[in-house]
């Protein structure tokens, strides 16, 4: 099921935060939300890994409810669907593991977790679950996917041997050809930007990303 998520619009670009791996920084999670709050974003996304293994979910997304911004996030590995929805309810945000939102002519879809670890899913699932969010906003001018995992056969591979990309996501960029594909997982890879067809894919990282569309 999709839900809308309409937003007043105060540029004609959308401006969007994105983070990933904060792993239960609750400073680190402040300093995001003073840096989207000071930047006056749009909207904050966080592609996974939110908390440590589920040590602890305290202060995590309160920073950026206290200030008022609008969140998307997924799981990562570290998390499970359960505790992201979790998250989502109580703060008043959207977990969009499977689906997808609407902001004015821009669709936004996602699925957490990983190829490997705890929160694993396979190739197969990771792609079914893209596919179910973008099937209800690819009648849309743009679209922004948003994974934990990155995609196979990318730069971003490189920089580890412990955690290989997704052919699943990747087969969900040459499907749907989203304009952009916001990951994070490798923590090495942090800020790395690259190009699958014309679909830009970028390892936000902990420190975040402004990315404007």
């Amino acid at each position: 099921m999709i839900s809308d998520l309409y937003l007043s619009l105060r540029a004609k670009k959308m401006k969007i935060l994105a983070t990933g791996d904060i792993h239960g920084d609750t400073r680190a999670a402040k300093q995001l939300a003073e840096k989207a709050a000071e930047e006056n974003v749009d909207l904050v996304v966080i592609s996974g890994d939110i908390t440590f293994s589920e040590q602890s979910t305290d202060n995590l997304i309160g920073p950026f409810k206290k200030k008022n911004l609008k969140v998307l996030l997924i799981p990562g590995n570290h998390e499970s669907i359960a505790t992201a929805d979790f998250l989502a309810e109580l703060y008043g945000v959207k977990n969009i593991h499977g689906y997808s939102v609407r902001y004015d002519d821009v669709g936004i879809f996602g699925a957490g977790g990983a190829n490997i670890g705890l929160q694993q899913h396979s190739e197969e699932e990771l792609f079914d679950l893209l596919k179910k969010g973008h099937d209800r906003i690819k009648y849309l001018k743009k679209k922004v996917m948003v994974t934990h995992v990155h995609p196979s056969d990318t730069k971003m591979e490189k920089f580890t041997n412990l955690f290989p990309g997704s052919s699943g996501v990747k087969k969900a960029i040459e499907t749907f050809k989203p304009d952009i594909l916001l990951c994070s997982h490798v923590h090495e890879a942090e800020g790395i930007e690259e190009k699958i067809g014309e679909t830009r894919v970028i390892n936000v990282g902990k420190k975040g990303k402004i990315i404007e569309l």
